[in-house]
């Protein structure tokens, strides 16, 4: 019986039994095994760290404390007097502050809506083998070369009513456009819609860099299995791009919640206050001179912007996981 499970032992092959506990040759394969694993584990100097450290400190933690001290103060150039939470309770009392809420939420939906869904399209398109795709490419991507400003101005001569383009071109069709940027129903959405027009190139960009990066093996699969166009975009595409999604509703959801200067250059927050969001709110009581009480306004946008986009980041991060 000995003999036998000494045969039994030998007849082993040699990886597997140098790999039995007990035996030198095994624990030797173990050291080689463990070896780089444990050279891979090595530390850096804190000096490595201090440069990014001292920037991130100076850049946004010091000025993100000293905002959320001066909230609480009465404040000009000169002097700072701490009046507690006086600013936060002014400011929620204002007028305009429930529609500035509700404006700035719809406006970062639509925005960051309509640019996931034109720009995955786009980025099928422009992926495909079109000839002209490289001109193309170049064409989507201008506006985001454009300054916010210029866009702002330009459109607000074309949205002009009577007199812009947009009111010309509708009038060949019997149509009379309206007040697009003077009326409260349409204000909002005609602004957030020039949005979507000046960003959408780069969210173009995200998605085609993330459908280039898929195999086309597994295109080449689904072809085999008699799929068409359709099939791979919804079996493929689709889902594989998804982290390029996330990415650009995160870009474009904090985009939308403190977008401030396309805004305030075609319409200033009106009529009224029907495209007034927080950021624009805010600087309206800079220029009245209420320092503190704007600064506890870019607080309360800080905060928000916080609460809405950490969840989603959490959420959209252990989707990716789940990949």
């Amino acid at each position: 019986m000995v003999t036998d499970a000494r045969a039994g032992s030998n007849a082993l092959p040699a990886g597997l039994r140098d790999a039995e506990p007990g035996r030198a040759g095994g624990r030797a394969r173990r050291n080689r095994v463990t070896g780089p694993r444990k050279s891979v584990r090595r530390t850096y100097s804190p000096l490595f760290y201090l440069p990014a450290g001292v920037v991130y400190l100076v850049i946004f933690v010091v000025p993100t404390a000293l905002s959320f001290y001066f909230a609480l103060t009465r404040w000009t150039l000169f002097d700072a007097k701490f009046i507690g939470l006086d600013n936060f309770r002014q400011f929620f009392s204002e007028q305009s502050l429930r529609s500035s809420l509700r404006n700035t939420l719809v406006y970062a939906v639509v925005t960051s809506g309509l640019k996931v869904v034109l720009a995955l399209g786009l980025g099928v398109l422009l992926t495909s083998r079109l000839r002209s795709r490289g001109l193309l490419r170049s064409v989507v991507f201008f506006p985001v070369l454009v300054s916010t400003v210029a866009v702002g101005i330009t459109f607000s001569v074309l949205l002009a009513p009577d007199t812009g383009l947009v009111d010309k071109v509708l009038a060949v069709f019997g149509v009379s456009g309206p007040d697009w940027l003077g009326q409260a129903n349409t204000a909002l959405i005609s602004v957030a819609l020039v949005d979507v027009w000046k960003g959408v190139g780069l969210a173009t960009v995200i998605y085609i860099a993330g459908i280039m990066s898929i195999p086309q093996e597994y295109y080449e699969a689904v072809s085999a299995d008699g799929g068409g166009s359709w099939a791979k975009f919804w079996h493929v595409t689709l889902p594989l791009s998804r982290p390029a999604t996330f990415t650009v509703i995160l870009l474009s959801f904090i985009g939308g919640l403190r977008s401030f200067d396309l805004i305030w250059t075609m319409t200033k927050g009106g009529p009224g206050f029907a495209s007034d969001t927080i950021a624009s709110v805010i600087y309206k009581q800079y220029q009245a001179g209420f320092f503190g009480l704007s600064t506890a306004g870019n607080v309360v946008l800080f905060v928000l912007v916080t609460l809405i986009v950490f969840p989603l980041y959490r959420y959209f991060n252990s989707r990716e996981v789940d990949l």
